[in-house]
């Protein structure tokens, strides 16, 4: 587990929510195999959750293009109306969310600034003798959605799943999950960590158990609907956005950006949508907080967006269709390593493998396994492969290690080769 920050004493004081703030796993295990890769060793990683192709030319043109035009100064904080009516058409011609103009569309850097803000918008701090609001949050979930409901003021309540529902959580789970003082449930479909999707019939699920429960108990509830990993699917589970159901479409914040399709993580372009009269106000209220914090973007990257999503297609579908072949390499791969045993992916670019048959064991290098973060750490130490720590996700993931297979095919046999050469040699 990775340390909070610690108190340095007869220093000036750092406030409470940052000294008993966590970094990343995920940032962290992938900083810990770049800096031993630096040192002249051979790490294969399997850490971070990033495409390992390039941005398409057509998008670097478009910036290339805009910088040199001087579109280098202060733009709206939520975007331009061209790069904002662009992402509403796509929400709208692509994923079934009607009412949505670009009125309704907050463009931040990168979809997690875009999570931060609706977190704040729609928490309050903590007041002494109140209940916080509550996020529900079904687990394994990506590591940072619990630091950013709780720096917001909010209490987390995970909904716990199992490999054997694909780590999944039912519309029964939800429902009994959900009080008067809900204001959130988180989704993310296609899923970091687990690999793997909600059908379209169990989000419609869900839906009808939201619908229901803020006409009775929790009037204030809101969907957050994380799909950035949407065109990454290749398991025969369409994509489907569950705020193109009517009956919660205007109480649903459909998250995504250009980071994970379009091979643009570094550009840090995320955004978040929400129709009718509640995102008109929402959208008003991120503008405001977005204008005390960064104000907009890197301006130049505006006319990169339409371009990205009207004309990138066919490099989108490239992407994808490779991202399908080492699905089933690595799934297969990893199938046959004793003890590590994952769902099916069927979305984004990860297994998420049970490890804790290998618990009590110990590595050729002495270390005893208690934990995954221990085998986290013994794999990359002995073999040089670089997996994240499951600990940080929640629920049952203290059990699990995150197998990335963004990567080349040869680095995902060579990777796994060497994770079933260390649990052979585990004692």
């Amino acid at each position: 587990m990775i340390a909070a920050m610690p108190e340095t004493t007869g220093a000036p004081a750092l406030s409470k929510r940052v000294r008993t703030l966590k970094p990343s796993s995920t940032v962290a295990m992938g900083a810990k195999a770049r800096a031993i890769k630096e040192s002249g060793k051979d790490v294969i990683s399997f850490a971070l959750g990033e495409p390992d192709f390039d941005t398409p030319q057509r998008i670097k043109d478009a910036a290339i293009q805009a910088l040199n035009e001087g579109q280098t100064h202060y733009s709206a904080t939520l975007g331009t109306p061209e790069a904002r009516g662009a992402i509403a058409a796509k929400l709208t011609g692509e994923n079934g969310i009607r009412g949505l103009g670009g009125e309704h569309v907050a463009i931040s850097a990168g979809a997690k600034h875009s999570l931060y803000t609706v977190a704040n918008c729609l928490f309050d701090q903590a007041v002494p003798g109140e209940a916080p609001g509550e996020a529900v949050i079904p687990v394994p979930a990506w590591v940072s959605y619990a630091p950013i409901v709780e720096l917001a003021g909010g209490r987390v309540v995970e909904v716990p799943t199992t490999p054997e529902s694909d780590f999944k959580a039912n519309a029964a789970q939800i429902r009994d999950a959900i009080t008067p003082r809900t204001r959130l449930l988180v989704l993310n479909s296609p899923s970091n960590p687990c690999g793997t999707m909600y059908t379209e019939e169990e989000l419609r699920d869900i839906a009808a158990v939201v619908e229901e429960a803020a006409r009775t108990v929790a009037p204030n509830i809101v969907i957050l609907s994380d799909e950035i990993y949407e065109k990454i699917v290749y398991g025969g589970i369409p994509h489907f956005s569950i705020g193109s159901i009517p009956g919660v479409a205007e109480r649903t914040i459909t998250v995504n950006g250009l980071s994970k399709a379009y091979a643009m993580t570094g550009w840090r372009v995320g955004y978040a949508a929400c129709p009718g009269e509640f995102g008109t106000r929402l959208i008003k209220a991120m503008g405001a907080l977005q204008g005390q914090m960064t104000t907009n973007i890197t301006s130049f990257l505006y006319p990169a967006i339409p371009v990205a999503l009207n004309e990138c297609a066919a490099e989108v579908e490239a992407m994808r269709a490779a991202f399908a072949e080492r699905a089933v390499l690595a799934a297969r791969l990893l199938g046959e390593v004793h003890g590590l045993d994952a769902p099916k992916p069927t979305g984004a670019f990860y297994l998420f493998p049970r490890v804790s048959a290998h618990f009590g064991k110990a590595s050729p290098g002495g270390r005893t396994l208690g934990s995954a973060l221990d085998f986290a750490e013994a794999l990359l130490e002995e073999r040089l492969v670089a997996t994240t720590p499951g600990e940080d996700f929640g629920g049952c993931a203290d059990e699990h290690v995150r197998v990335s297979f963004a990567c080349s095919e040869a680095q995902i046999t060579e990777g796994i080769s060497r994770i079933a050469a260390f649990v052979d040699s585990l004692r």
